[in-house]
């Protein structure tokens, strides 16, 4: 009778005796994450999934990630399959205006700078050891675009798919705390103080449903391998222009784009089991990840402030900021920056032009990294 109730007790506290040291530690973070969500106002409806997608799957016996559990077919049916960044991709193209970025071409630059460190922090990854398909998903964090992230480490680094997801999702949801203190470094203050013009150039419809079919014919011949990541935001762009699908377009970015965004927040959550996800690998990935982001606002404002001489004093530098691919969170930063420093300036049109260019770029320069390993044989 004692012996039954003594294996009964112990069935009943099982979940504790084979906690490993790490699950406490992860269940913490997992708190902090659901914190960050709900009581800060951090992309919630990232962090949220995220962080109690981490509290599961350290709760140890419950085997959510092993066999029939239902993380574990949740994420191989969605993201190694790659399915889920893509389907995000088709909302996220369906959600974007391309038009400040076509008023003003020029804004495309700003979103090409914001891609440097992308390749800079590649260079540093590699130097530091890690394998060429390690270094280009540890780089692609700068993009500061998870699901860009999220497709490129699943499909060629899948082992660093948690640390990888982890980090490009947080500091896309961080970006207002770290990219105001390094534009107040980088910029003077009369620099601060540019208004810019708010004048408006026409641009047709025709011109907003061309421009997803040429970036998408343009960029699949440049870069084949990024297909994918490049035909889908286009699509979502090109349904959202022509105005023909409007029921699609209201689909894609509402009910298909909240379903898969919380299944895949499930599941990048389920990747940060303790016992795999707290290693020294880890830690340096989110620091190259955290320095990715800071070097792409880097070469951002400096390129906003080589234009401002070239235009004489017009632009102001602090819309390189957005050339980012945090779309919209980065150009709404830039626009309450600019506030704080002129009262009549604003910048959110023009910074919107660079966060819808950076958008592409970061595209773009997953497209190309990938393209260049498969010429290389390493895809």
């Amino acid at each position: 009778m004692l012996d039954a109730i003594g294996s009964g007790f112990s069935g009943l506290i099982a979940g504790f005796l084979h906690m490993h040291w790490s699950n406490p530690i992860m269940l913490v973070v997992g708190g902090i994450l659901l914190y960050l969500g709900v009581k800060k106002g951090f992309e919630p409806l990232l962090l949220v999934p995220i962080g109690f997608g981490c509290i599961l799957v350290n709760i140890p016996l419950a085997g959510l990630m092993e066999g029939e559990g239902f993380l574990k077919i949740i994420y191989d049916a969605g993201v190694i399959t790659e399915l889920f960044p893509l389907l995000i991709f088709v909302g996220i193209g369906a959600m974007t205006d391309f038009t400040p970025l076509l008023e003003n071409p020029m804004t495309f630059l700003l979103g090409a700078a914001g891609q440097f460190g992308i390749f800079l922090t590649l260079a540093l990854a590699l130097w530091l050891g890690f394998q060429e398909l390690e270094a280009v998903s540890i780089g692609v964090i700068g993009a500061c675009d998870g699901p860009t992230a999220i497709y490129v480490t699943s499909k060629y680094a899948p082992h660093l798919l948690g640390p990888v997801s982890v980090a490009a999702y947080c500091y896309m949801s961080l970006v207002p705390v770290v990219q105001p203190p390094i534009m107040r470094l980088l910029t003077t203050k009369k620099e601060k103080e540019t208004a810019m013009s708010s004048s408006r150039q026409s641009v047709s419809k025709t011109t907003r449903l061309l421009f997803p079919l040429v970036i998408t014919i343009v960029g699949g011949f440049i870069a084949p391998m990024g297909l994918p990541l490049l035909g889908t935001i286009m699509l979502g762009n090109f349904m959202r222009e022509s105005g023909a699908v409007a029921r699609l377009t209201k689909a894609s970015e509402n009910e298909i784009a909240n379903v898969v965004t919380l299944l895949l927040g499930l599941s990048i959550g389920a990747t940060m089991d303790g016992r795999i996800f707290l290693k020294v690998t880890t830690l340096i990935i989110l620091a190259l990840g955290f320095l990715a982001i800071c070097l792409d606002t880097v070469c951002g404002v400096c390129l906003g402030k080589l234009l401002r001489i070239i235009s004489g004093g017009k632009i102001n530098p602090l819309i390189g900021a957005a050339g980012i691919s945090a779309f919209p969170m980065s150009a709404r930063v830039v626009q309450r920056e600019g506030l704080k420093y002129n009262k009549r300036s604003y910048l959110l049109m023009h910074a919107m032009g660079a966060n819808a260019g950076g958008q592409v770029g970061s595209v773009i320069a997953a497209a190309i990294m990938l393209s260049v390993l498969k010429g290389m044989g390493m895809g």
